[in-house]
């Protein structure tokens, strides 16, 4: 009886992201594959860009039940003569820079085959957020690897950080199901949250904290 449960639910989950994938504007649902099993979605088929791929994985991770979402979509670029490398470089620097709270001037950008790399250093790990947020939209991108790292201006308080963490999850989330745990520079968060909306809150808090370099997501999404 359980098993039968276990499929009904999945068979409700699959639905839903198929219907939450045709309701988002950004999509062609119809390119879109999606598998259920337990509760984990698998994506599949093609997407003209990492943004539409980007937002087929929001779109499925939106949704009641779902505990994680396994993304196997090929980007494939349009047959018709697109942005060269180039171009994307380009682009991705303008991008970056009209970004007043981004420090471009302390990053790099190179982009082969479409395949975009962020180098450099930022003061706060909401900030690495932020540029790769920038340039996850521009067209002509296959992919992104982000390799900015967070070096924070001073070493942080400990208890000072989980404190002031804490309570900022309290305000924003009522927490009080996430507990945070502080070893040096690096935060670590555990527990449970409702939805994946939430566990995406939760680091967006944690990444805004000063004095972070690095977060460690050991979130649960459950009920």
């Amino acid at each position: 009886m359980t098993e039968v449960v276990g499929v009904r639910e999945d068979q409700r989950i699959q639905r839903d992201v198929l219907a939450e994938l045709a309701w988002d504007p950004q999509l062609q649902p119809n390119e879109i594959g999606v598998t259920v099993d337990q509760g984990v979605v698998t994506l599949t088929g093609f997407v003209d860009g990492v943004a539409r791929g980007w937002a087929a994985t929001r779109c499925a991770q939106r949704v009641r039940g779902v505990r994680a979402v396994a993304d196997e979509m090929e980007v494939r670029l349009p047959g018709t003569p697109g942005r060269t490398d180039a171009e994307v470089a380009d682009a991705a620097t303008r991008a970056l820079e009209w970004d007043s709270f981004v420090p471009a001037e302390r990053l790099d950008v190179t982009v082969a085959n479409g395949w975009l790399m962020l180098r450099g250093e930022v003061e706060f790990g909401w900030q690495r957020r932020a540029a790769e947020g920038e340039v996850r939209r521009l067209d002509g991108v296959r992919g992104i690897t982000n390799l900015i790292e967070v070096r924070p201006a001073a070493p942080p308080d400990a208890e000072r950080l989980r404190r002031d963490v804490q309570r900022a999850l309290l305000r924003t989330l009522g927490g009080e199901r996430v507990t945070v745990e502080v070893d040096g520079d690096t935060l670590v968060l555990a527990g449970v949250v409702r939805s994946w909306w939430e566990r995406d809150q939760v680091e967006r808090v944690a990444w805004s904290a000063p004095g972070v370099r690095v977060v460690h997501d050991q979130l649960l999404v459950g009920g």
